[in-house]
């Protein structure tokens, strides 16, 4: 009984002391509860660097100095934009003559079964062009009216400046005899499509390419036909490269 009574004892007093130790800790242990004082600078204390200035695209390499990565417009001087602002109109006109040579390009490389690339001569598409489907007029020499030899005449002297007589037997007379396959561009085409007694030629054409010519025809007016067509091989007399 006496035994019991001690161990009793001894347990309460074990009990107790431990939960002050509890106790003990718990008030120390604080740290979890409470929040950490921040200290902030004195707004007095900051300092700002002078003379800096940052734009879109620059790079700062120092205090005082930046980098701009972005290449600078430069300003024509007025003089100079003036000048810009005259020929302004100028530059529409050109941008409008080449969508009309694209335009030629196109539409004669279908009539002379050629390539666009080939087609460089753009002062006789735009020559052919104005004149294409003028009937022809024997002896005329107008957009009413014109006849072969004055087509090759006005042709050459406007798009090559090389001058020509008037009827298609002078200009045979005056141009260097030249052989089919040596043909080139400007080179005049000449015909005898009269009766058997006239040894005369009677109709001249300008060779463009790919056995190509374009001539004022009778039938047609101002045409482009082909050398290899029956009726323009029987009636082929000769090619000439005119003098200049």
């Amino acid at each position: 009984m006496k035994i019991n009574l001690i161990i009793s004892g001894l347990t309460a007093l074990v009990f107790m002391t431990s939960c002050k130790s509890l106790q003990s800790i718990a008030s120390k242990d604080t740290s979890s509860s409470t929040k950490q004082n921040t200290v902030r600078p004195d707004r007095r204390d900051l300092k700002f660097m002078d003379n800096i200035e940052v734009t879109p695209g620059s790079v700062v390499t120092s205090k005082h100095t930046t980098i701009n990565t972005r290449s600078p417009k430069k300003t024509a001087p007025v003089a100079q934009q003036q000048e810009i602002s005259k020929t302004a109109p100028s530059t529409e006109l050109s941008k409008a003559n080449i969508e009309q040579a694209d335009y030629l390009q196109l539409k004669y490389a279908v009539k002379l079964d050629a390539t666009v690339e080939k087609l460089n001569n753009i002062p006789l598409l735009q020559a052919i062009d104005h004149w294409w489907g003028t009937p022809y007029h024997l002896g005329g020499t107008t957009e009413s009216g014109i006849d072969c030899s004055a087509f090759t005449q006005t042709i050459m002297q406007t798009v090559y400046s090389v001058p020509l007589l008037r009827t298609a037997q002078e200009q045979y007379k005056n141009a260097d005899p030249i052989e089919l396959e040596n043909l080139q561009e400007g080179d005049l085409i000449f015909f005898h499509t009269g009766g058997r007694r006239s040894r005369e030629i009677s109709h001249v054409g300008i060779y463009v390419l790919n056995n190509k010519f374009v001539h004022a025809s009778t039938s047609s007016g101002v045409t482009i036909s082909d050398l290899n067509d029956s009726y323009w091989k029987q009636h082929f007399k000769a090619a000439g490269r005119p003098k200049k």
